[in-house]
């Protein structure tokens, strides 16, 4: 190489290396103070564009266990009031029972039919009342297609999971007694359902005998029954579409770590070879920038 005043050739070598080691010094660090190894699309475009992508689907199941708790919550609320309603009727059920004796006189079933009275009007009140943040569970006012749990993170049919409406069918003492004598629909009001099973009234005139409601109770302890069963189906489904949640959450986490993690033994050895090579070039930078300085001698 010739030994030139006005190129310095060595010098300019010698910088761009020394430029390069703090570049790669300063990378290592970068890395190692936020944990990541892509820290923008400068680093790996590929590999941000999949880790943005991933870390969006990641809170989307965020969202989605969220959804399905709160759902298997809803339930929850929904079986702890119909345990209430199938205790009251098996109450009226144990009156009913006593109430087909004949050895009890007509005060005996008058207090019999107050007893059932209140209860009848505490199943109403609670189906009326039972409330999951805002929504009415029991008193028949749930939409025809029921309610939709959102358990996954697109808008297909297997992302959702949904809660018939026959979970939610309302369910006053009326509409259990008027749909559960014989299937066809009747227009019972509580004070005749309670007088009926206290073995009041007529029966010559249409009304009933204690002894025959007890098979209309059981219809409609048959009816709670069966909204038990098919909300604990539903609950299944749930706790079955968290467990798919948490799967899929660590499986997405390990693999945006593989992509987007760095590994701080590599960066920590990274960033001592650049260090040292930072070092290194800095002495030998100088020694460069005197290079033109022999022509001197020969002149």
């Amino acid at each position: 190489m010739a030994l030139t005043l006005n190129t310095n050739i060595i010098s300019m070598k010698v910088r761009t290396n020394l430029q390069s080691a703090t570049d790669g010094l300063n990378t290592a660090i970068e890395r190692m103070t936020t944990g990541y190894r892509i820290n923008s699309s400068m680093d790996d475009a590929a590999g941000y564009s999949i880790a943005v992508s991933m870390e969006a689907d990641l809170g989307s199941y965020n969202v989605a266990s969220d959804n399905a708790q709160i759902g298997s919550d809803m339930l929850t609320t929904l079986e702890g009031n119909y345990d209430l309603l199938n205790d009251h009727l098996q109450r009226i059920r144990e009156l009913t029972e006593q109430a087909s004796n004949d050895t009890y006189g007509e005060d005996s079933r008058l207090a019999i039919s107050r007893e059932i009275t209140a209860r009848l009007e505490e199943i109403t009140r609670i189906a009326n009342s039972c409330d999951y943040n805002g929504l009415k569970l029991m008193d028949g006012s749930v939409r025809a297609e029921g309610y939709n749990i959102q358990v996954g993170i697109d808008g297909s049919e297997t992302s959702r999971i949904n809660l018939s409406a026959d979970l939610f069918a309302k369910c006053t003492s009326t509409a259990l007694f008027n749909t559960a004598d014989g299937g066809q629909a009747q227009d019972y009001t509580i004070e005749e359902v309670a007088n009926w099973c206290a073995g009041l009234g007529d029966a010559g005139a249409g009304e009933k005998l204690a002894h025959e409601m007890l098979s209309v109770l059981d219809t409609a302890m048959a009816n709670v029954s069966e909204r038990v069963t098919i909300l604990g189906a539903a609950q299944n489904k749930i706790e079955s579409a968290l467990s798919s949640i948490e799967v899929a959450t660590i499986n997405q986490t390990s693999s945006l770590s593989t992509i987007r993690d760095a590994d701080v033994a590599e960066e920590s050895t990274n960033y001592i070879q650049q260090q040292i090579i930072q070092s290194a070039a800095s002495t030998l930078l100088s020694t460069a920038n005197q290079t033109p300085s022999i022509a001197l001698d020969l002149i």
